[in-house]
């Protein structure tokens, strides 16, 4: 038989057709990147076609099958006596997209698995001719999972990681015989596609049943390290791992920690363990049988067995249903003899095993993050009115918040000045509330005394010899007094007497002095006359004895009534010196109120330390404190008082954002 291998340089222009090819071989694995390769004779002109990173293209002669296109990696040239031949290894085509590097960090949150697909797919870099090599096709898949990927040498694995986390069969499938090319993620069909059988198809056969990788009950970890790892609690129950309770009682309890720091979301973790546990919960079996492909001939065409067909395959008393998930012929000259791999796993690609060495690589590359110690520092006055507010601000991109504390205290309100500078010519009028009458009353009954300091003599002095004259006009009458006593030594003396009726008839006068007794003439007179007095100079002597006076106070009131009135100040351009100082009130806080996101703490205590706040802060819908978003704590005391408070924080992050400052 005759196989086409055509020779295209890297723009995809046909070359030559290699007609002394032989040992022309192809592997194709369901998932994986197919591999094929070939000799030629060392002295053949056309090996010079046949250079690295150029495209070989297979057909099978006897059915021209299509067996995919390739690309020219290593080479191995052989020399003996006889000459020489040069043997050629080969990578499917869907290895350029190993060809774009992911430099830095893409994440893809709750987008389809087109969307993500086809992000990747659009990250290609152009070809020669200004064309992407690979395009999107069909996608049966809508599945919503977080994607995230950091410093990928190329397109490939991220491609293939796509539908690991599902929990059914998938194919990747290509069609490179128009350009660009075309990738479809397909859902293979769980029909039962044929058999082949002991006797008539196969050759030989080999079982083998592995219990090694039996797992029934695994715990998946994803992103993070130490309590910062991403667990599947908050998504399954809160439970931290999956089981298989009819394994369980069947093979017993085969536990398993799985971890695959490539997932950051829980959802995406728990799926891509359930996809394991189905897989691994059953004794994996798979063999190779050596089998005839009766379907080059035409008359069994209708048996053509293609990759991921579901088949069974009946050895003497036993029947294995299981898919093909791969087949080998070492040489295409012989395209009826095929080895086929078959095993009872949904794909490779979703078994943790495959793709190990990827997984090592992508992990060192990955920055994990860390944790971080916070601190949110706060020193203020407060009052019942204006409380202390301590705000902080918790970023989208935080991953955990291991612990959020708040330790305060307080102590006296702080001033630090007693006066301030006043404004001028300020005029101010305060009105009285108009008509005010008030009455204030006495105790009643009150005496009071007061006592004189007794035996006190004053004398008044005259102004010495004053001589007056009246005169008078007209008929008048004069009043003499005649002073009966023997003693006429004061007679010019000013006298004081007093008037009474004598036993006589006549007037009687009596000197209060002397105690003297005369009698009172009245004669009259008519025409001009004067009278002459004169005094002459003297004194009065009088002694004040010891006395008291006694005042007694009666109960009694005053009533005052005030009428409407105004008070008018004017205050002139003024200015008051301010005197610096820290001055602290005497009296502190019996009581503060905290409060978190408006959440009340149970104690109102006037000091607190390392206060757990993750009760109090305000969550999202699936119970995590809400990220993007400030935060706020209020501390009110009862009074006056000053607040010294800090919020210590120990937060998981990651260094995935901005540059390099």
């Amino acid at each position: 038989m005759i196989v086409i291998i055509k020779i295209l340089d890297r723009n995809r222009n046909l070359l030559a057709y290699l007609e002394n090819a032989y040992a022309i071989s192809v592997e194709r694995r369901a998932n994986e990147v197919w591999s094929a390769s070939f000799s030629m004779p060392i002295d053949d002109e056309k090996t010079e076609n046949c250079q690295h990173y150029n495209f070989v293209e297979i057909y099978g002669d006897a059915t021209g099958r299509y067996y995919g296109l390739y690309r020219i990696m290593p080479t191995r040239t052989k020399r003996s006596d006889n000459g020489g031949s040069i043997e050629y290894e080969c990578d499917h085509v869907l290895s350029t997209l190993l060809d774009t590097v992911m430099d830095g960090y893409y994440q893809f949150t709750n987008h389809t698995t087109t969307d993500v697909l086809q992000a990747l797919i659009d990250l290609q870099e152009l070809d020669s001719d200004g064309v992407k090599p690979w395009k999107l096709g069909t996608v049966d898949f809508e599945r919503y999972f977080h994607y995230s990927f950091e410093n990928e040498n190329g397109l490939l694995a991220p491609v293939l990681s796509i539908p690991q986390p599902f929990d059914e069969a998938f194919q990747f499938t290509f069609d490179t015989e128009s350009y660009p090319w075309t990738l479809n993620l397909v859902r293979p069909s769980d029909a039962l596609k044929g058999e082949i059988r002991w006797g008539k198809d196969i050759a030989s056969f080999e079982d083998v049943s592995d219990t090694s990788e039996l797992v029934n009950y695994i715990i998946p970890k994803g992103y993070g390290e130490g309590v910062n790892q991403l667990g599947i609690e908050e998504v399954n129950g809160g439970e931290r791992f999956l089981k298989d309770d009819e394994s369980i009682s069947k093979w017993g309890k085969h536990p398993y920690i799985w971890v695959d720091r490539r997932f950051q979301i829980a959802e995406s973790l728990l799926e891509s363990g359930r996809s394991i546990l189905n897989q691994r919960k059953d004794p994996l079996f798979s063999f190779e049988t050596d089998a005839i492909d009766l379907s080059v001939l035409p008359e069994y065409a209708h048996e053509q067995r293609d990759l991921n067909d579901v088949i069974n395959v009946v050895v003497e008393d036993k029947t294995y249903k299981a898919r093909i998930t791969g087949e080998s012929i070492s040489d295409l000259s012989d395209e009826w003899d095929v080895k086929y791999t078959i095993a009872n796993k949904l794909d490779d690609a979703a078994d943790i095993q495959t793709d190990l060495e990827r997984k090592i690589r992508v992990n060192e590359a990955y920055s994990q993050g860390a944790t971080n110690i916070d601190s949110h520092d706060y020193q203020d006055n407060a009052d019942p009115q204006n409380p202390a507010v301590i705000r902080f601000y918790l970023p989208d991109d935080l991953v955990n918040i291991n612990t959020l504390d708040l330790t305060y205290e307080s102590e006296e309100f702080r001033a630090y000045a007693k006066a301030t500078e006043g404004g001028g010519a300020i005029v101010e009028s305060t009105s009285s509330g108009g008509s005010t009458t008030e009455t204030t009353t006495s105790g009643g009954g009150t005496t009071a005394t007061s006592t004189s300091g007794g035996g006190v003599s004053k004398s008044t002095l005259s102004g010495g010899s004053t001589t007056q004259t009246s005169s008078g006009g007209g008929n008048h009458t004069h009043m003499m007094f005649d002073y009966s006593g023997s003693d006429t030594s004061d007679m010019g003396k000013k006298r004081y007497y007093t008037r009474s009726s004598g036993s006589s008839g006549l007037n009687v006068a009596v000197d209060i002095e002397t105690n003297q007794q005369g009698n009172i003439y009245t004669a009259g007179s008519s025409g001009n006359h004067s009278h002459s007095v004169s005094i002459p100079s003297h004194s009065h002597d009088f002694s004040t004895p010891n006395h008291s006076h006694n005042v007694t106070i009666p109960n009694h009131s005053h009533d005052v009534t005030i009428p409407s009135h105004t008070h008018s100040i004017t205050l002139p351009d003024h200015t008051h010196e301010v005197k610096h100082g820290i001055y602290k009130l005497s009296e502190t806080p019996s009581s503060i109120e905290v409060r978190v996101d408006g959440n009340l703490l149970p104690d109102s205590s006037t000091n607190g330390e390392m206060i757990d706040l993750i009760p109090y802060l305000s969550k999202d819908g699936g119970g995590r404190v809400q990220r993007g978003t400030w935060h706020e704590i209020t501390l009110t005391p009862d009074t006056l008082a000053r607040i010294n408070a800090n919020v210590v924080s120990r937060l998981f992050i990651q260094s995935r954002i901005g540059g390099n400052f």
